[in-house]
């Protein structure tokens, strides 16, 4: 399962998702205190961008949150610093701050080493997905557009497909809080995918109890989407305009939050509950456990999932996302701390 050489001691967080391309880590979540020091050598430099909410976590209808009325931030660590240290990223001026409450995150990396950071948002329990460029010299994100529409009216999570358009999961079809625990209880299938465009919306997969953590194909030809309540993984071929029809499900058991791909294996790693009910219905007295799991071969007649960790709340609460970079693995969780192991 891999030794924790280090525990990253977070403030209260969402971590949404992780992905890594062309050798950068981007992390949905958020930071606390020291981190030890971590070498990886030479090579393409690994940066991770913290969606950073300080104290409180992710703000969403039916979660858990210990400071409801702190907005987000985002920080960047370059991992191949001697002594990484979480840097906060300045926000250029005009965007609203106070309402920044970040949920899933993604990003691309265009032709001309362009960073274009795609965050979904929740100001006011509404959805919307805020673009930004990364400009490294200066540490700072500016914000390019603020994108609403009726079709992302639930937004949980992101994959970016080019500097303007992306997949978009839809985990809910009400986002009132007494609305979406009747959509639960009734079990009605009616989360959703979106393809976003400038000159296209629309709907592009349906029928999901939860549609949460979505990402792609190293080849950029099948789509991964995680049921949640549903404890699946579909598998969805892309096609040329961009509509999914899917290709395979993965039964599991347990409730497969957010997705991360390798992309040099193509394995697909899972931040895992394996009792929603204790993430849900919060008590200190018995809390959430955390589980990974690694789906190699998923195209396959045969995938093979292997438990990579698995944990009573001990230490880790509410796992929600993991990914893996040259032999570590960092797990984030919903509301609690961060973990990095080595494999």
């Amino acid at each position: 399962t891999g030794k924790a050489d280090a525990l990253w001691e977070l403030a209260s967080q969402e971590t949404g998702v992780l992905r890594l391309a062309l050798g950068r880590a981007v992390v949905a979540g958020g930071y606390k205190g020291e981190l030890p020091a971590l070498n990886e050598g030479a090579g393409a430099a690994l940066w991770i961008l913290w969606q950073f909410v300080r104290w409180g976590g992710l703000k969403y209808p039916g979660l858990k949150s210990f400071a409801p009325d702190k907005p987000g931030e985002i920080f960047l660590m370059d991992l191949n610093d001697e002594n990484p240290r979480a840097v906060e990223l300045r926000i250029s001026r005009g965007f609203d701050l106070a309402s920044f409450n970040p949920h899933g995150i993604s990003t691309y990396i265009d032709k001309d080493d362009s960073v274009y950071l795609f965050v979904v948002n929740h100001p006011e329990f509404k959805s919307t997905v805020e673009v930004f460029k990364f400009v490294e010299d200066e540490n700072s994100l500016v914000h390019l557009k603020t994108i609403r529409h009726q079709l992302l009216s639930r937004v949980n999570d992101i994959v970016a497909l080019g500097p303007d358009h992306f997949y978009a999961t839809n985990d809910h079809y009400f986002f009132n809080s007494i609305l979406t625990f009747l959509e639960l209880f009734l079990g009605l299938p009616w989360s959703n995918v979106v393809y976003y465009s400038p000159t296209e919306v629309k709907e592009v997969a349906s029928g999901f109890y939860s549609a949460n953590g979505i990402n792609i194909s190293p080849d950029k030809k099948y789509v991964y989407i995680a049921d949640l309540m549903a404890h699946r993984v579909h598998v969805m071929e892309k096609h040329a305009n961009w509509n999914l029809t899917q290709l395979k499900v993965l039964e599991l058991d347990t409730l497969v939050d957010n997705l991360f791909v390798d992309p040099y294996t193509g394995d697909v790693w899972g931040g895992c509950h394996p009792n929603g009910m204790k993430l849900f219905f919060y008590d200190p007295e018995n809390l959430p456990g955390s589980e990974v799991i690694r789906i190699q071969n998923i195209l396959s007649a045969k995938p093979t999932v292997t438990q990579v960790y698995a944990e009573n709340g001990s230490v880790l609460q509410g796992c929600s996302v993991a990914a893996v970079y040259s032999g570590k693995l960092l797990i984030g969780t919903v509301f609690h701390r961060a973990l990095y192991c080595e494999l």
